[in-house]
């Protein structure tokens, strides 16, 4: 007997074939996906490619702050160039360099004493030598004296006094922004004339220090004077790192109080 096939078959083979069409295109759409997602970690986790594409992003910043640091510098010559006209303290705020000022002021100088030699010679020790020789302290006294006269600018010796210039004494050598120096010491200050003398007789610093000055014979000259002049100076100077010294310390112990 023949086997007849009826309706409900011919529909099963139908959806069969369906099926598995549908199968095996959602298979291969997940393969395709995985493969693509794969290439793009791979790509994107290369540590030495992201490394140069970052080395590269530098090196073009790098290039503009350059050309941007070579502008500025262009510009600071030009201010300077204008400010080194200026003869008055009003522009001592702009640009890096502080312009040249005249007017009338003081100029204290001190010296070491020129009997320090013949009695640490006779007494046979050096032990009173502080007594003799000029000290920070003695410096920094008259600085201190004339700015609170009112100093409107202030040198001392070739340099002009900053907001972070230092008197540093070694001995009875003075370091001041990097350069030394030897006896004696000129501290100049353009201002009031008379300010600036009253500001010194009533500093009772000064006032000891003239005791050595009379007792040991230690340098004190101060003069008035009508038109100083001051040379432009660097706005900023290096800054340094004080250490302790301990043989100076030590022997500051003996240096007048």
């Amino acid at each position: 007997m023949a086997k007849r096939v009826g309706r409900h078959g011919i529909q099963h083979s139908t959806l069969g074939t369906i099926a598995v069409f549908v199968v095996v295109s959602l298979t291969g759409y997940l393969f395709m996906t995985n493969v693509r997602v794969n290439r793009t970690t791979t790509v994107t986790s290369d540590t030495a490619q992201l490394i140069e594409q970052r080395v590269a992003t530098v090196n073009s910043l790098q290039k503009d702050v350059n050309t941007l640091s070579s502008q500025i510098n262009s510009l600071n010559k030009i201010t300077n160039s204008n400010s080194s006209s200026s003869t008055t303290t009003d522009d001592a705020g702009s640009g890096t360099v502080i312009p040249a000022v005249r007017g009338p002021g003081v100029s204290v100088t001190l010296d070491d004493s020129p009997l320090w030699q013949q009695n640490v010679a006779d007494s046979g020790s050096s032990a009173n030598i502080n007594d003799y020789v000029i000290h920070q302290q003695d410096i920094e006294a008259v600085v201190n004296a004339l700015w609170r006269g009112g100093a409107e600018a202030m040198m001392i010796q070739d340099q002009r006094v900053l907001f972070n210039s230092a008197v540093i004494c070694t001995g009875n050598i003075l370091t001041l922004q990097g350069k030394k120096y030897s006896p004696p010491y000129t501290v100049s200050a353009i201002g009031s004339t008379d300010d600036l003398m009253a500001a010194l007789n009533d500093s009772k610093a000064i006032q000891t220090y003239k005791e050595y000055v009379r007792a040991f014979g230690l340098g004190w000259k101060v003069e008035t004077k009508t038109n100083q002049q001051f040379p432009q100076s660097p706005l900023l100077q290096p800054l340094r790192y004080a250490t302790v010294n301990k043989s100076a310390a030590a022997a500051k112990e003996g240096s007048r109080k």
